[in-house]
């Protein structure tokens, strides 16, 4: 089969731009030169993006935002206080302020860089970071990882999901909760920047975990009953939150698996926040379904994930969410016009999505039940 013109022209171009002689010619020219020369670094960036994180996974795992919060400190001081060789220290600290995690100053003591200040304030960021050697030991064979689909230890740091049609230990509840919690924290600051809520009076919390978009909702609607519904042993996390918010007044809580019970009914808006990719397709029709089920007529539906950015591909969603996804072995992060046509398959109706300030903290897809 001949090759279209578009397709010719295709591979010209590509074969122009890898061409060595025109790689040196295009250092010569200013303009192209500054093409050439940001691509280039793009591409060493993506060379060394995984030293830099393990800089930065050092660096919280030695908890220096902490230890420089109050003065800076010579990398000497700071080997004391850790048990890292000066030398090494040096290096780390060196290496952490090229990333704006630290600053150098001029007489050798080293502060918190922009970056290095702001982590700390971050709900569940330290906690993501940490736990983050798990996926890079699933990524050390990075051809096997991609291409056989084998099991993988993140997959079995989060038995709750795989578990959750049966027990799930009080520890591993408690260990996902934690971290489920300090990362809903940012999602539900962003989500509830673009929803308004003050037409809902009931909202329905499936997988809502210890309450932590519940508990930012309620504050920020003071109007709004809230129902949270999770497995027992996680949805019991709740109570002592929304008491300390002052929500248990108007909270609900009710235990139970959205895999084998019915949802409860009532609410006329259901929120799933963070539920979606964690599962299969046949889960998520499922899930949908029994939501549309539960609704009250005219109620909404919320979904707030991350997400593919589909025909535009973002790094959020598909270079980092995605690939998560793929590690932990049960769901796969979707676009938001995949969403809105299950929504459309579960019988919703004007599915939509809602643009927020910082779509890698969590995109937005409402619907309604006619």
């Amino acid at each position: 089969m001949r090759p279209s013109l578009a397709d010719r022209l295709y591979a010209w171009r590509t074969a122009l731009i890898g061409s060595r002689a025109f790689q040196k010619a295009a250092a010569r020219t200013p303009f192209a030169a500054r093409i050439a020369r940001k691509d280039g670094e793009a591409l060493f960036d993506l060379v060394a993006g995984f030293v830099h994180s393990q800089v930065l996974r050092t660096f919280v795992a030695l908890d220096l935002p902490a230890r420089l919060a109050n003065r800076p400190k010579r990398p000497e001081e700071l080997s004391l206080e850790t048990g890292l060789p000066p030398a090494r220290m040096r290096v780390l600290c060196q290496a952490a302020a090229a990333l704006d995690l630290l600053k150098r100053k001029r007489d050798g003591r080293y502060a918190l860089g922009r970056l290095g200040a702001a982590l700390p304030g971050i709900p569940g960021l330290p906690q993501m970071i940490a736990h983050h050697d798990v996926l890079y030991r699933d990524l050390s064979d990075a051809e096997g990882f991609f291409g056989d689909g084998s099991d993988t230890e993140l997959a079995g740091f989060w038995p709750y999901v795989f578990g959750a049609t049966g027990e799930v230990s009080a520890e591993t509840a408690q260990t996902y909760s934690d971290l489920m919690a300090q990362s809903q924290t940012l999602v539900a600051e962003e989500a509830l920047r673009a929803l308004d809520l003050r037409g809902t009076s009931r909202l329905l919390d499936v997988g809502g975990g210890t309450g932590a978009f519940l508990t930012a909702a309620g504050l920020a609607f003071p109007h709004l009953q809230l129902h949270l519904f999770d497995l027992p042993v996680v949805a019991e996390g709740a109570a002592s939150r929304f008491d300390a918010h002052g929500l248990s007044d108007r909270a609900t809580i009710s235990g139970g698996s959205f895999r084998t019970d019915a949802l409860p009914t009532g609410a006329d808006a259901v929120s799933l926040v963070r539920v979606l990719y964690d599962h299969s397709d046949e889960t998520v029709r499922m899930l949908l379904a029994k939501v549309h089920a539960s609704l009250k007529d005219g109620g909404r539906v919320i979904v707030a994930e991350p997400m593919s950015g589909g025909d535009a591909p973002n790094r959020a969603g598909d270079a980092y969410f995605a690939v998560y996804c793929m590690a932990m072995r049960t769901g796969r992060v979707r676009s938001a016009e995949e969403i809105a046509s299950m929504l459309k398959e579960a019988g919703f109706s004007d599915a939509t999505p809602v643009k927020t300030a910082r779509p890698f903290i969590t995109s937005l897809v409402t619907a309604r039940k006619p």
